[in-house]
């Protein structure tokens, strides 16, 4: 290990052969190379100025929005989860969080302020950083409508700040640098009180209760909505719900939810990921988007 990877000046932990399925919602997923976990944002940005460069890099929070095929990843998966974890009140309407906070603790800390725009957040199983890195929304809301500016780390460990409009900002899509990776951002929030922002959250997480299959194994959704209908509606349309590839299935509850009945192996959701779409797209000429990021290796032999 430590020919390829110079741990000496480190203080975090590095892993070799590390289960992805530790780290993913799906609960499914080969082995990484490497793992690492860094003490802190000063050693994350020692950690990437060592790495060889033509190691590949991945970054993970939660694992929410994500797909690791069986055969697992090569180079080195980052987890972000535990540091990176600022989240403080800069002004009357601004607030500071880093990349690894959960979704759901940046909406209840702008709410105990009494500061309205990310409730939405918490709807949304993931990190801060896999939310910018997406744009990811709900309810009507965008995280990237909040953003003043952000601050990014590339590859040597250089950390640098940009301001929202230096980013080409869609549905679902920002454009990142190549190499460089969110590690923190200034949100704009706008004023309002405590009770009212407080009641719109709980409205929301009742909401999703309700039509959401929340304490299953899932990504949450895995496409995107096409323009003007929705994701679900189609799927459902095409008599999808409860539609099972071995361990995998349509959600019953949400169409637009692949749940982990217990056993399933990546392959087999993927398989049942490509099926949705080619229904939907003989019945509808619709190709459905995965929201969901599908990365690794299908199999790597041994």
């Amino acid at each position: 290990m430590h020919n390829v990877i110079d741990t000496s000046g480190l203080r975090g932990e590095l892993r070799e052969h590390e289960p992805m399925s530790r780290h993913t919602s799906w609960k499914t997923g080969g082995v990484a190379d490497y793992f690492y976990r860094a003490a802190d944002i000063d050693d994350l940005a020692v950690f990437m100025s060592v790495l060889p460069d033509d190691m590949p890099v991945t970054w993970v929070g939660l694992g929410s929005n994500l797909l690791v095929r069986d055969g697992g990843l090569s180079g080195v998966v980052i987890s972000v989860v535990g540091i990176l974890n600022e989240l403080v009140l800069i002004n009357e309407k601004e607030i500071a969080v880093g990349a690894g906070i959960h979704c759901v603790k940046a909406a209840r800390f702008a709410a105990k302020k009494g500061l309205a725009g990310i409730e939405f957040l918490a709807g949304i199983p993931g990190t801060i950083g896999g939310a910018l890195a997406m744009n990811a929304g709900a309810y009507g809301g965008e995280i990237w409508r909040t953003i003043k500016q952000v601050e990014t780390i590339n590859r040597q460990g250089k950390r640098s700040t940009y301001s929202k409009d230096q980013f080409d900002i869609g549905y679902r899509s920002v454009s990142l640098p190549e190499d460089e990776w969110f590690v923190a951002c200034k949100m704009e929030l706008e004023i309002s009180s405590k009770d009212i922002v407080e009641g719109k959250i709980k409205t929301m997480l009742s909401e999703r209760a309700a039509s959401q299959p929340l304490g299953q194994n899932s990504c949450g959704s895995v496409f995107r909505n096409p323009p003007g209908d929705h994701a679900a509606r189609l799927i459902e349309a095409c008599g999808l719900k409860g539609k099972q590839i071995g361990g995998a299935a349509v959600s019953e509850k949400h169409a637009n939810f692949i749940i982990n009945v217990g056993t399933a192996t990546s392959s087999e959701i993927e398989q049942l990921l490509d099926l949705v779409q080619s229904t939907v797209f003989e019945k509808y000429a619709i190709n459905l988007i995965p929201e969901v990021r599908i990365i690794g290796e299908a199999r790597r032999d041994q």
